[in-house]
Order: C-alpha cells, then sequence, then structure tokens
C-alpha cells in the first residue's frame, strides 16, 4: 500500500511541474520593466542586467499557450530576442547609444505582434469582419 501511494505522489508531482503555464500577461508585464530598465540604462553593467533579465523572460514567454497565430507570435518573440542580443552586443562594443536602434526594432516589433492578439473591434464584431 505504502508503495502505491508513493508512485501516485511521485506521478502527481512530476505531472504538476511539467505542466507549469506561464501566466503571460504577468510576464509580459515584467519583460515590459525589463525593457524599460534597459532602455534608461546608465551605465553599461545595468544594461547588460536588464537586457539578460528582458532576453530570459521573452524565451519564457515562447513556452506560453497562444490561443491565436501561436506560430506567428513565436516568430516575433525570436525576432525580439535576435535584437535584444544584437543591442546588448552593441552596447557591449560601442557603448549605450549605439544600441538604441536595437532597442527601437523591439519596441515596433512588439507594436506589430501585439496586433495579432488584438480583441476584435465594434464593427468587427457586428459585421463578422
Amino acid at each position: 500500500m505504502k508503495f502505491l501511494v508513493i508512485i501516485f505522489a511521485l506521478l502527481f508531482s512530476c505531472n504538476a511541474f511539467a505542466q507549469q503555464e506561464v501566466d503571460l500577461e504577468v510576464n509580459m508585464k515584467n519583460t515590459g520593466l525589463a525593457y524599460k530598465d534597459a532602455v534608461q540604462a546608465t551605465g553599461i553593467g545595468g544594461f547588460n542586467t536588464a537586457i539578460d533579465r528582458f532576453i530570459e523572460l521573452v524565451e519564457t514567454s515562447k513556452k506560453a499557450k497562444f490561443h491565436k497565430e501561436a506560430h506567428m507570435s513565436r516568430q516575433g518573440l525570436d525576432k525580439v530576442i535576435e535584437q535584444a542580443k544584437l543591442a546588448k552586443k552593441l552596447a557591449n562594443e560601442r557603448g549605450l547609444d549605439a544600441a538604441k536602434p536595437a532597442l527601437k526594432n523591439i519596441d515596433n516589433l512588439r507594436k506589430k505582434y501585439h496586433e495579432l492578439h488584438e480583441p476584435p473591434g465594434f464593427f468587427d464584431l457586428l459585421f463578422g469582419n
């Protein structure tokens, strides 16, 4: 009997760890804060800390369950990570000002890919577009 209890406990604990879902809303808010910290950084150390945290959070977002356009969303997150890594490389090689264009690209990508997840407007619902 003890053996069965141990097996069930192990199965349920493994299953609980395997299916931890990413709270995308919370994760994205934290990602936004890390991005803001990177943009406002005044030193390379603070920038690297913020951009590393940003990249980590975006990687976590890729594991989330997207309800529509999942492939496109993950593709956008990959592009964001690519720009963040470029920003870090440029900042470390040439200084923080050199990273600004890549950081701006991240914001542009955010705007573009967030459009995929906007709720339909009133007229879209009314006329079925």
